[in-house]
């Protein structure tokens, strides 16, 4: 016999319909949750709610062959041949991350095809890939970040398998792996999950309904993420994750959730004796989310730093606009790198008010991630040009060495260490027509309103944006891109070979600048 169940607290009847039309009607069992058991199922399934003749997928469902609309498809986790037992994991502190697109980081764009580009990660020297969501989301290709399906991996990317696949030969090379997951909202087409229960809150975000944290049935909505950052540690064997704008995790709970996961993702990690980091990316600069808990904050063990990056953007290129305004200068890149934040407390005058929070001076820098580029900031330039685009070869190594000797830890996008020429632009595949053009029609009045022609914005939905996106590894055979690459491995090699380099203490890092020079000091070691 094989159980099936799903949570649809406010329906009134609820059948499970499997493969050939064969429907089976589901008891109500306690707290909202609906269950039958059937002799020898199949491997597709969906369920009606009501008297509605519909089938929806599983909330819960782990794979989505036929897509996010088709019927859900049981599958065994246990099944897979793992080759990873003797794994131990990859900590945080002294790794350097790696931030990739499946979809774009091989022209073949999947699992499989990324495996064969692993080699020249190790050979590069990064410790830890993170992986841009690869949960289901309508469409062949996507940033990620409309995912609707929490538990299942995107099919054209190769599916429950090839996400495994490419976990089990990355941790064969001494490579971990980070995956990036979105749960502060629903894509905007397939999500089916809030039509079986209070999933949604009645405020929005930025991309739409916040999710129901600390409203009524929150509880089993908390367990749905909880159980679905468990699912990824656990069954895909993956060794943390970023967990995407928790900012826009409304939550006015005495635990919050953020809090909850480090207590459970804790608890996981001592089962397998492995480590699990989690990160966080917060535009709050609030030391609370990697405070330790019994410290009384959150526990997290990471979070994206944009002051990081501003800093070292706008000192390079001399951009000031929107929310550069308030960097560019010496100093601010000073306050930076002894200090973690910028605004920290401080005026920020794109907010128009004080942002933000001083982090004890005894916070370890490794809790902060840094950056010269990443994926939101190249991607949301209106072109999706890269700093290579505008800067000189010496000006792209100066950034480098600041990012990788700075007292925290760096992260590099794909192509940024050849200086990839290929930019990498906002691209969807939204199939309806309404709301491919909505996207469409946003994208450009958006940078209109900054002052750029609508024509210079390219479409989102042209395959041929997505195309652009892609790496050209051919580059690595030229010249320039060779040299820059030699760089990085150099300057990778120097920092994992110097304690210096490595040493996490901010509080120990000194800093001194005049008109057109800096000076920071790590240990005896100048930079």
């Amino acid at each position: 016999m094989t159980e099936f169940s799903v949570w649809a607290p406010d329906a009134t009847r609820v059948r499970l319909r499997l493969a050939g039309d064969t429907d089976h009607e589901m008891r109500a069992a306690t707290d909202g949750w609906w269950k039958v058991d059937v002799p020898d199922a199949g491997a597709d399934y969906s369920f009606l709610l009501n008297d509605d003749e519909t089938p929806l997928p599983d909330p819960r469902s782990p794979w989505q062959p036929a897509g996010v609309h088709g019927p859900s498809r049981r599958y065994d986790h246990l099944a897979f041949q793992w080759t990873d037992s003797s794994w131990t994991g990859r900590q945080l502190p002294g790794s350097i991350l790696y931030e990739l697109h499946i979809g774009t980081f091989t022209p073949e764009g999947t699992f499989d095809a990324a495996i064969d580009r692993l080699d020249h990660l190790v050979s590069l020297g990064v410790d830890l890939i993170e992986l841009l969501p690869v949960n289901a989301f309508n469409g062949e290709h996507n940033w990620g970040y409309d995912g609707v399906c929490w538990y299942a991996p995107h099919e054209p990317y190769g599916g429950p398998d090839g996400l495994k696949r490419f976990v089990d030969a990355a941790h064969e090379r001494g490579l971990g792996v980070i995956l990036d997951v979105v749960y502060n909202h629903f894509g905007p087409s397939g999500a089916y999950a809030p039509q079986f229960g209070p999933y949604l809150a009645e405020q929005s975000n930025s991309w739409g309904r916040s999710i129901n944290l600390d409203g009524p049935h929150s509880d089993e909505v908390r367990r749905y993420i909880i159980d679905s950052v468990l699912m990824w540690l656990r069954d895909y064997h993956v060794d943390g994750l970023r967990l995407d704008a928790v900012h826009a995790l409304p939550d006015t709970r005495a635990v919050p959730l953020l809090e909850e996961l480090a207590i459970e993702v804790e608890s996981l990690s001592t089962h397998l004796g492995r480590p699990l980091s989690l990160i966080a990316e917060s535009d709050l600069n609030d030391p609370r989310l990697i405070t330790p808990r019994e410290a009384g904050g959150f526990g997290l063990h990471a979070q994206w730093n944009d002051d990081a990056h501003h800093a070292l953007h706008t000192l390079l290129t001399g951009e000031r606009h929107g929310y550069y305004g308030d960097f560019g200068s010496l100093e601010t890149l000073s306050d930076v790198l002894t200090g973690g934040f910028f605004h920290a407390g401080t005026w920020s005058s794109f907010r128009n008010r004080h942002h933000g929070r001083p982090l004890d001076s005894r916070v370890p820098g490794h809790r902060l991630v840094a950056y010269l580029q990443n994926h939101d900031q190249i991607g949301n330039r209106a072109t999706g040009d890269r700093i290579s685009a505008s800067l000189s070869p010496s000006l792209l190594r100066v950034g480098a060495v600041l990012l990788l000797t700075a007292p925290f830890t760096p992260m590099l996008f794909m192509g940024e260490e050849w200086a990839a020429s290929t930019p990498w632009q906002f691209f969807t595949s939204h199939p309806e027509p309404e709301l491919a053009s909505a996207v469409r029609t946003g994208r450009r009045r958006e940078f209109a309103s900054h002052g750029w022609p609508e024509g210079d914005v390219p479409d989102p939905q042209d395959p041929e944006t997505f195309v652009r996106s892609r790496l050209d590894w051919a580059e690595l055979d030229k010249p320039e891109h060779a040299s820059m690459l030699s760089f990085y491995q150099r300057l990778i090699a120097l920092r994992r070979s110097s304690p210096d380099l490595s040493d996490p203490r901010m509080h120990e890092v000194s800093v001194q600048h005049g008109d057109q020079f800096l000076v920071m000091r790590r240990g005896d070691t100048l930079v």
